[in-house]
């Protein structure tokens, strides 16, 4: 073999049949060094031409002709570590459980496709600890990152920030971190869902209330207390983001006495409707009920469930738009808000007259 500095092996080398090119049609998987040793090039030369990587004309049309008659597939991991491009994005949810994520992870996932792209899914499993753990796992393997409704404190997201400018953050507004974002307006999707009661009759108000440090709970909590101005009353009773959470506290949310139960998510208000069809409590007649993001179990329980849906398309559209914006340098921006939907079913309607007594 001589060596000329470029890599390359000799022609003489090329011209004699090596054991890789006599094992060539062997079965199993054939290795780089492999496809190298049969065009008489380097393993460098051969990982450079896979990945489009600028290689001499013919030295490229070697390789492409060996790899194909080999049967060679090169290894996606290997190949980023090689060119800095895995053609892969990963994506961090909250919790895989709520359909409102997998309804955003599955546009997202079609988007990449269309691109090339593949995806990678962690979940958090409603843990704000896990999220820049699970970020950093990533990493080591993607090209671009869009984290869902990310719980992690400012001081967290600034340090993904500067370890992955090419992140997204859906759902989550957070000023000064320097990544770009795509939400759904919360605070205005409540401000319509207290309207909507307001317009009903109602007066007072109990609120399922979400996860603390969800963004969206921030939001949605603001827009009740917001809704003050315009005569309803709002009282918060701490729940969560599941069905099992508004199950838990629906009770407690009637003892208050108010006219309707309005949950952080549509989990919380199924959950809810469950306990009450279970103290035998009218839904509207004595109670209404409301949720947000209209999962597709919305529509299915009974009664039909009150709430706000979010355009899931224009989500996971305008998030993968920001992501090869982002995985081609450009700079961060955050995309204008989009507007939800006010979805009017059974579950809401005027408040009993008198008011229903606490529960006990």
């Amino acid at each position: 073999m001589n060596n000329d500095g470029t890599g390359e092996f000799s022609v003489a080398a090329r011209e004699n049949p090596t054991r890789a090119q006599r094992r060539g049609a062997r079965p199993g998987r054939v290795t780089i060094d492999q496809v190298a040793e049969a065009a008489g090039v380097s393993t460098a030369t051969v990982s450079r031409a896979m990945a489009g990587r600028p290689v001499r004309a013919d030295l490229a049309e070697r390789v492409l002709r060996t790899a194909g008659e080999l049967g060679y597939q090169p290894n996606r991991a290997a190949q980023g570590l090689a060119s800095g491009a895995y053609r892969t994005i990963g994506v961090v949810v909250p919790d895989l459980e709520n359909p409102y994520f997998s309804g955003v992870l599955k546009r997202i996932t079609l988007s990449a496709a269309g691109a090339d792209f593949k995806t990678i899914v962690a979940d958090a499993n409603n843990d704000p600890d896990e999220e820049l753990p699970l970020c950093r796992s990533l990493l080591q393997q993607v090209d671009g990152l869009v984290v869902v409704s990310p719980r992690m404190s400012s001081t967290a997201l600034r340090e993904l920030a500067s370890m992955a400018p090419t992140t997204v953050l859906v759902n989550r507004v957070a000023a000064g971190v320097g990544l770009s974002t795509v939400s759904v307006d919360a605070f205005g999707a409540m401000l319509k869902i207290c309207g909507h009661l307001v317009g009903l009759g109602h007066r007072e108000v109990a609120y399922l209330a979400g996860p603390p440090t969800a963004w969206q709970e921030q939001q949605r909590w603001q827009a009740v207390q917001r809704a003050e101005a315009f005569g309803l009353t709002g009282l918060a009773v701490p729940a969560g983001s599941t069905v099992d959470d508004g199950s838990r506290v629906a009770e407690q949310a009637l003892a208050t006495g108010a006219t309707a139960l309005v949950a952080f998510n549509d989990l919380v208000a199924i959950g809810a409707l469950q306990r009450l069809a279970q103290l035998g409590v009218s839904v509207p007649g004595e109670v209404s009920v409301t949720g947000s993001d209209d999962i597709p179990f919305a529509s299915c329980v009974r009664p039909g469930l009150t709430t706000t849906a979010a355009p899931r398309a224009e989500l996971g559209d305008a998030t993968w738009t920001r992501l090869a914006a982002a995985m081609n340098g450009e700079p961060p921006v955050d995309v204008p808000q989009l507007e939800p939907i006010l979805v009017i079913r059974d579950s809401t309607g005027p408040p009993p007259h008198p008011a229903p007594a606490a529960r006990s």
